[in-house]
């Protein structure tokens, strides 16, 4: 089970992201709770644990600067993800390791999307997966496993850690499913998961366990700006 807290003094803000992270988290299928607190006080005399927590800057009292600070201080180590109306404290949150920093009023996909990769940095994210259909039976693949897809004619190869799996399917199809989760489609015919990306060139994708995908000459601009996001959403915090 995952916990969130959501520490804001403006009771609507902090009801309002409260209830968007209740909607999202309940379409992952992952067990949580989510606890509301409206000062810095309440959330560092709680006597519960949280793994993700959203903290407001700007509070009456203690802010969420000074409140990150002493939950640091107490060896607190999960994420903090920093919600503030103002940019200004953007470096600063640097200095006790932010994960994110929203600013307000935060909008509900670039929220979702900060989650997703918070509850990824946590491990809780570990049911994400597809599930492909191949003589009428499903059958679920984690993406974390999944090197790249491969398409020939109507059949899709899956190249995963544990082997190659074939189903019949559409490249086109499974492009738009894994859209901003980590795919990119370099090739008509390949579309690879940008984790197991080692190196790349003009050519090619060298991924992490030796194999080299070619990358198509028009795709080449496009994979080079998708792979930079990707690799600083994973390293954490930037300003959105």
């Amino acid at each position: 089970m995952v916990s969130i807290a959501v520490c804001d003094d403006e009771l609507l803000d902090c009801c309002n992201i409260a209830k968007d992270i209740r909607m999202f988290m309940e379409q992952t299928g992952i067990t949580y709770i989510v606890r509301q607190f409206n000062s810095g006080k309440d959330l560092l005399h709680s006597i519960e644990s949280f793994d993700i927590i959203f903290l407001d800057i700007l509070m009456c009292g203690m802010d969420g600067m000074k409140t990150a600070r002493y939950l640091r201080d107490k060896a607190y180590c999960k994420i903090i993800i920093f919600i503030s109306s103002s940019r200004e404290y953007v470096f600063e949150a640097y200095d006790v390791e932010a994960f994110h920093y929203l600013v307000k009023p935060v909008d509900n996909y670039k929220l979702k999307s900060v989650l997703w990769r918070a509850l990824k940095k946590t491990g809780h994210n570990s049911r994400e997966y597809i599930i492909i259909n191949k003589e009428r039976q499903g059958r679920k693949l984690l993406l974390r496993d999944i090197f790249y897809f491969e398409i020939n004619g109507r059949i899709i190869y899956v190249h995963t850690e544990k082997g190659i799996l074939d189903y019949y399917g559409k490249i086109g199809d499974l492009e738009k499913e894994l859209h901003d989760r980590g795919f990119f489609r370099c090739h008509k015919g390949f579309l690879v998961n940008l984790d197991h990306v080692g190196s790349y060139n003009r050519h090619e994708v060298i991924l992490d366990n030796g194999e080299r995908i070619v990358i198509a000459k028009r795709r080449y601009n496009e994979f080079c700006r998708e792979i930079l996001i990707w690799m600083k959403k994973m390293e954490g915090i930037y300003e959105s």
